[in-house]
């Protein structure tokens, strides 16, 4: 057994409260999670906030990476994985914001090597900067604001740029972020470089060498959202990741279009009839979500990815029914693709590239497939019992959009098996999986969640050798102030 790396959780607040102070007069960040802060973690009126979290999370895999009974991977097990952090929000003026937050996460008594990213390891990340951010900025008396430091980059749904809070170390970026927001419309401009985790060491972007890939990576973009259709959301972005290894040059544009309709939008226009005089009414937004709802992105990339020429996309399909009654069950139905390579062999390569996603929440739980060379047929469901109470299920089918293509995990990098000849000869039918989840909100900082999923492996991994069924479980409970 490993020596218990647990933190003592009173010396780890102290320790962190230090750090956060320490570095307050140089960096900001959001306000805390809580819009309303407990008074205990509120002084001076609001304008010194703090914010505090502990998620301690069991996993439980069994062949999730090699699909085999008949070996005992170090990913064959089970393991508790621990976050903590503190946060400081420093709020002199209504126009200024500075934000510090520190956080440690550890994996405890797994086989593998608590290293991150090192066999699907989350690994250990011991004390160290998360974000650290300057914001200048008043939207209720000026439309723009600057964001300086390191900080969340997200976007839509986060598809393509989110923080993958499942990730227990989860992602931020060194950044520069410009935005202006109007009455019906908001545009953000930004420069960032992603932080990279590194166990023992103090994690740098590479704007400042981090993990010394050399690779000068500079991921820069504008992101465009207007209500001006008013039953939906409509955002237009562009992305453009540049990385300049020693041998290889990769430098890509991402042109993408996103629309998502508001909740009870349409149940509120079916209820609001005609007006006296006999013209159509505004509809007014609903009191509850419930009715028809939808959502798609699109995204197109063209450039060159480690000196091969890149043309590549990927859609998103939504489409639910939310019933108006007491435990308020929506029923939905999705379509994923990402385009995948036709030809390992040529100069061209058409793998679309996930950028820095939040892949978790759409490609099922147990995080086999990203956005990339992929089909994915969805169903879900889900249910509120009771206030406190959430529940899901979710069922997913998934096919290779090109056997020429590796089917890639939900960190866009991992394979799932080698791109060997029989590889790409197989069928393209890569398995379906099932998940289950609940959401218990105990108190107001007290949330518990727990997990089940199972992958019935497909005729592509029967072709290419092991090819049994995958099982993944959890729970998880978070504390947040």
């Amino acid at each position: 057994m490993k020596p218990n790396l647990t933190p003592h959780i009173t010396s780890l607040f102290a320790a962190a409260l230090f750090a956060g102070n320490a570095i307050a007069g140089t960096a900001t960040a959001p306000a805390p999670q809580k819009s309303d802060p407990l008074p205990l973690l509120s002084f001076c009126d609001g304008k010194i906030v703090f914010d505090v979290q502990e998620r301690l999370r069991w996993e439980i895999r069994e062949n999730n990476f090699d699909f085999n009974d008949g070996a005992r991977a170090l990913t064959d097990d089970n393991w508790f994985e621990q976050r903590f952090r503190i946060g400081i929000t420093l709020k002199p003026t209504d126009w200024l914001k500075i934000y510090a937050q520190a956080q440690d996460s550890r994996e405890w008594l797994s086989d593998r090597a608590d290293i991150p990213g090192l066999i699907g390891a989350e690994g250990d990340d011991t004390f160290d900067l998360r974000q650290a951010y300057i914001e200048i900025g008043n939207t209720k008396e000026i439309p723009w604001g600057i964001k300086i430091g390191r900080q969340v980059l997200s976007f839509g749904d986060e598809r393509l740029v989110g923080a993958s809070e499942w990730n227990n170390i989860a992602r931020t970026f060194d950044a520069v972020k410009l935005s202006y927001k109007a009455a019906d419309w908001s545009i953000d401009a930004f420069g960032s470089s992603v932080v990279v985790p590194e166990n023992g060491s103090y994690n740098q972007s590479d704007l400042f060498n981090g993990n010394e890939t050399k690779r000068e990576q500079v991921f820069s973009g504008l992101y465009f959202s207007t209500t001006a259709i008013p039953v939906q959301t409509t955002d237009l972005y562009a992305f453009h990741l540049h990385e300049n290894f020693p041998t290889t040059t990769t430098n890509f544009l991402t042109l993408g279009v996103r629309v998502k309709s508001k909740p009870g939008v349409f149940a509120s226009a079916q209820a609001s009839g005609l007006s006296k005089d006999g013209k159509a009414t505004v509809a007014p937004v609903a009191t509850k979500p419930v009715g028809f709802d939808y959502d798609a992105e699109f995204a197109f990339q063209t450039g060159e990815v480690k000196d091969k020429d890149l043309t590549a996309f990927a859609v998103h399909a939504g489409v639910g029914y939310t019933f108006d009654t007491a435990l308020m069950p929506r029923l939905g139905i999705e379509y994923n693709y990402g385009s995948g390579d036709k030809d390992p062999t040529d100069s061209d390569t058409e793998t679309f590239q996930n950028l820095f996603p939040t892949n978790h929440k759409f490609y099922g739980q147990m995080d086999v497939f990203s956005w990339q060379n992929m089909h994915d047929l969805g169903v879900n469901f889900k249910c509120e019992p009771t206030k406190k109470l959430g529940l899901k299920a979710e069922y997913h089918a998934f096919w290779l959009a090109s056997t020429d293509d590796s089917w890639y995990r939900a960190n866009g990098v991992a394979t799932v098996r080698p791109l060997t000849p029989a590889a790409r000869a197989a069928s393209n039918y890569a398995g379906s999986e099932v998940d289950v989840t609940a959401t218990y909100a105990a108190t107001k900082w007290l949330t518990f969640e727990a997990g089940y999923s199972h992958f019935w492996a497909g005729d592509y991994l029967a072709d290419t050798g092991p090819s049994d069924d995958a099982d993944f479980g959890y729970l998880q409970a978070t504390i947040t102030f």
